[in-house]
């Protein structure tokens, strides 16, 4: 019987998040989506070897769809990805729109088609600032909206959701994680390119100025 269904990308924040709930002895499937970002082919490697690793039933889901007919730099037929900070105005152009609403949506239906009680995402507070589908007041009306949509047997959580990223990648290192198998990096290169906002959350999380990150960056 599974008890969680975890949204799954291979970052190092679902990683957290699925080693923690594993640590706590739960029962848990993962998804992953393959919606045409560029690093989803970098994220995805390090989801199915994690799932490989630890015997987790591990599910691709493709979504061809936001690539052909959404706009966002993060995307394989966006402009290209901006460096900076997360602050920064022109970072917004990394949203997708609806990406969470329209992935939990997916997970939520086959959460109820398996008996899985709860879905979890791994968003967390720094992410509030620019993406709108992952405020608090998004994830509690959404949250609603599940539990009504499923007959009240289906839950959406966010465990991570008052924590930041630094937060998240302490309790990492307390878990044990081995940083170096996970993705962030927006531009999905060979490495971390250390310049995007992403990479820049990055080293922010594991402390890369304390000499805790493990991260081979370009820059």
């Amino acid at each position: 019987m599974t008890d969680s269904v975890v949204v799954f990308s291979g970052g190092m924040d679902s990683t957290v998040l699925m080693a923690d709930i594993l640590g706590k002895g739960k029962n848990v499937q993962a998804l992953s989506f393959d919606y045409g970002s560029r690093h989803n082919d970098r994220e995805l490697l390090c989801a199915a070897t994690f799932c490989q690793e630890h015997k987790i039933e591990h599910r691709i889901v493709k979504l061809p769809f936001i690539n052909e007919l959404f706009s966002s730099s993060l995307l394989k037929s966006g402009k290209d990805v901006p460096d900076g900070s997360y602050m920064e105005e022109n970072m917004k152009s990394t949203v997708v729109p609806f990406r969470n609403g329209i992935m939990l949506s997916i997970a939520a239906g086959f959460a109820e088609s398996i008996g899985a009680g709860e879905v979890l995402l791994a968003s967390h507070s720094g992410d509030h600032f620019i993406y709108p589908d992952c405020r608090p007041e998004f994830n509690e009306a959404f949250s609603r909206a599940v539990f009504m949509g499923t007959g009240e047997q289906v839950s959406i959580r966010f465990p991570f959701a008052n924590m930041d990223k630094r937060d998240i990648g302490d309790l990492g290192r307390e878990l044990g994680i081995d940083f170096t198998t996970t993705w962030t990096c927006y531009k999905g290169g060979e490495i971390h390119c250390g310049t995007c906002g992403a990479c820049d959350e990055r080293k922010y999380a594991l402390r890369y100025d304390e000499g805790f990150d493990p991260t081979n960056y370009a820059i």
